[in-house]
């Protein structure tokens, strides 16, 4: 840290230490160098600081009074500096992302944590959704990009860039002994049964954002038995009754270790794919602190098997 005065740091160095010999070696500094300084500052204030003997120096009543007022002044130049540092991390550091339940538990949540650790005073806000209303949120500004499907027909206002990250694909999964276990299935085996979709996208999102005039399916929570803007919830319901969850095949292992199980597909079937990419505004790609949070999210997709766009 920087002190906050040469000459005042120096005063306080020979009152703590009581004297200029002292003084000296810890502030690296010679003897004859020390004594000039404090005399210039006698001199500026005009009175006498130290009283000086053979057996070292005390303060003076007008030094003591420089000395306590010194302390705060360290003090409160020492919090100034730690509060700066802090504002430096905040604006350096923090992180306000968007990413669906499935990019958060492969990969970003031990990216959120390990950049926590290296910057513990950076906020960091990270918003769990559908790609629907994370979209809502990076086009008002509330999140710097995110992380998530790519949206078909988006409304010509809506001027958001799409970095792709790969292809993944729709799984189906189910509680242990379901009916649907035990042998490949086709699509139409599952759609037998009853569906569960996790973060459905809103009504109003799909108004504002997509284009109505182009008909490209959009996921929609219509159609199914249950839905839920909570992971938890559809897993718990999934547990307990025949739904089938629709969800990202990448989290296969995951759901696993919640009891819930993978339905095998017939190698015929066409199963819905989708592309994972990072969404930013064009006019934040060029902030270094965007494009760094770019590329760790490139890194961490990179580890997953994703399939490349055509």
């Amino acid at each position: 840290m920087e002190s906050m005065d040469k000459s005042l740091e120096q005063f306080m160095a020979v009152t703590e230490l009581g004297s200029f010999v002292a003084a000296a070696e810890r502030l690296l500094v010679s003897q004859p160098a020390l004594t000039y300084s404090i005399k210039k500052l006698e001199e500026n204030l005009g009175v006498r600081l130290f009283e000086r003997s053979s057996r070292g120096v005390r303060l003076t009543a007008y030094g003591e009074t420089l000395y306590k007022n010194s302390l705060i002044m360290r003090r409160l130049y020492s919090n100034a500096l730690e509060t700066i540092e802090r504002q430096k991390s905040e604006f350096e550091h923090g992180i306000s992302i968007g990413t669906g339940y499935s990019s958060w538990t492969l990969f970003l949540k031990d990216f959120v944590v390990a950049h926590f650790r290296d910057h513990p005073n950076a906020p960091i806000n990270v918003s769990i959704g559908n790609a629907m209303r994370c979209m809502d949120q990076l086009w008002a500004g509330d999140i710097s990009l995110f992380v998530g499907h790519q949206i078909q027909n988006l409304v010509r206002e809506v001027d958001i860039d799409f970095i792709p990250l790969g292809l993944a694909k729709d799984g189906y999964f189910v509680r242990q002994d379901h009916p649907l276990l035990g042998q490949s299935r086709r699509l139409s085996d599952i759609y037998a049964y009853p569906t569960t979709m996790a973060f459905p996208p809103e009504s109003r999102q799909k108004r504002l954002l997509v284009d109505s005039a182009v008909t490209v399916p959009q996921p929609d929570r219509f159609g199914h038995a249950f839905t839920s803007n909570s992971m938890r919830a559809c897993m718990d319901f999934v547990r307990e009754t025949d739904s089938v969850l629709i969800h990202s095949d990448l989290l296969a292992d995951s759901f696993t270790e919640h009891g819930l199980i993978q339905v095998v597909i017939d190698s015929g079937e066409m199963q819905r794919s989708w592309l994972l990419g990072i969404y930013v505004l064009p006019e934040r790609r060029a902030d270094p602190h965007v494009r760094k949070f770019i590329e760790l999210i490139r890194l961490g997709a990179s580890k997953l098997d994703l399939q490349t766009p055509l």
